[in-house]
């Protein structure tokens, strides 16, 4: 569950951009090859600055980390071998070998077959804050990734981040007059379980490409409807995150309606934090459109139409093919590894309470 949340540089190293870091960031792209140059624009937006900024907090303002060693990109480039890309350009390089520019014209088909991950990976938008940030929707205890292949779940997992970054962020920016480069999102404990460590090892992936990649995209992570066994894990989990990770993160009491509603108006609620008890229930009170995770929700519908007309004009091209977008699988780090372990213990530890007494038998967090 804490997969959902990603690292953060500790606060000491945040503050004020600094101009010099971004000039040196600015100089250094200068040098890149011309595809890097080219997806960097689907990344940025026309916001370079707000993105050398957002790789840079992700490194704590460390050009030589965000960035190492770009003059000898060529020489490393022609040996082939101990490639050293930095963040960015790794992010840059991971965008060329997986053909991310083009995942947005890559439906995930049958329809049948979408709507399955849609109603396993309950992941949705429900509206936008006061301050125009979209709320990103995440239902962590009820989500069961068990109608679909891995594949299937990271492709649909990006498609979202690029569609947030390509189209949702732009318009809000456009919308309410000033640059909006990150969300919010409320995570929904409805249901959690034991049986949700035999997802680990998908949410590590997950995770993993939205540090990597994905960074500093998110404002605030509200908790919602947490069970004890949340509670448990979350006492010796928290000391494991970095301070600045910690202070954005807020365990709301209950459903989490009444402080939600300050920063966001009713209409904006998930349907899950709309009344006590709610949950991530596939059903709701106003039928599957007021559910943001659902395919028939709003939303969901229009990322779903835009695929589809993305493919449309590819097809002219090449003809849409079924099957998975595969995409390559950046290694978890370290830090992942250990928060993943001590979910495990929590979890062996606390599971029999609320009556789960699944056997962790034979689960491992790493490998096959």
């Amino acid at each position: 569950m804490f997969k959902y949340l990603q690292r953060e540089p500790t606060e000491e190293k945040m503050g004020i951009p600094d101009p010099e870091a971004i000039k040196q960031f600015q100089l250094l792209m200068e040098e890149v090859d011309e595809p890097l140059k080219n997806t960097f624009e689907n990344v940025h937006q026309g916001y370079p600055d707000e993105t050398f900024v957002r790789f840079l907090k992700a490194r704590d303002w460390n050009v030589g980390k965000a960035h190492k060693m770009v003059r000898l990109l060529s020489f490393l480039n022609k040996c082939n071998k101990f490639v050293i890309y930095a963040m960015l350009v790794d992010c840059l390089q991971w965008r060329i070998d997986s053909e991310i520019d083009n995942i947005l014209a890559k439906p995930i088909i049958p329809t049948d077959l979408y709507r399955a991950v849609r109603d396993s990976q309950l992941l949705g938008l429900s509206g936008y804050s006061k301050e125009g940030l979209p709320v990103i929707a995440v239902g962590v205890g009820l989500s069961t990734y068990d109608k679909a292949s891995v594949n299937y779940y990271v492709q649909s997992h990006i498609q979202m981040n690029e569609y947030r970054d390509r189209v949702v962020l732009p318009s809000a920016t456009k919308k309410y007059g000033k640059y909006i480069g990150t969300c919010v999102k409320i995570l929904d404990m409805t249901g959690l379980r034991l049986s949700a460590l035999n997802h680990i090892k998908l949410l590590t992936v997950i995770s993993t490409i939205d540090d990597l990649n994905y960074p500093e995209k998110t404002d605030t992570y509200y908790i919602v409807n947490a069970p004890y066994i949340f509670s448990a894990c979350w006492k010796v989990v928290k000391p494991l995150l970095q301070e600045r990770t910690r202070k954005k993160i807020q365990v709301l009491q209950g459903c989490g309606k009444d402080e939600l509603l300050k920063i966001m108006d009713y209409s904006s609620l998930p349907h899950f934090c709309r009344k006590q008890g709610s949950g991530s229930s596939r059903n709701s009170e106003n039928g599957h459109s007021s559910n943001c995770f659902s395919l028939d929700h709003a939303y969901h519908q229009e990322i779903y139409n835009f695929v589809k007309q993305q493919a449309m004009r590819m097809e002219c091209v090449a003809p849409i093919k079924q099957g998975s977008f595969h995409v390559n699988f950046p290694d978890p780090n370290p830090d992942d590894a250990e928060i993943a372990k001590t979910i495990e213990a929590e979890f062996h530890k606390h599971g029999n309470h609320n009556g789960l007494t699944k056997s962790l038998s034979g689960l491992r967090l790493n490998g096959s």
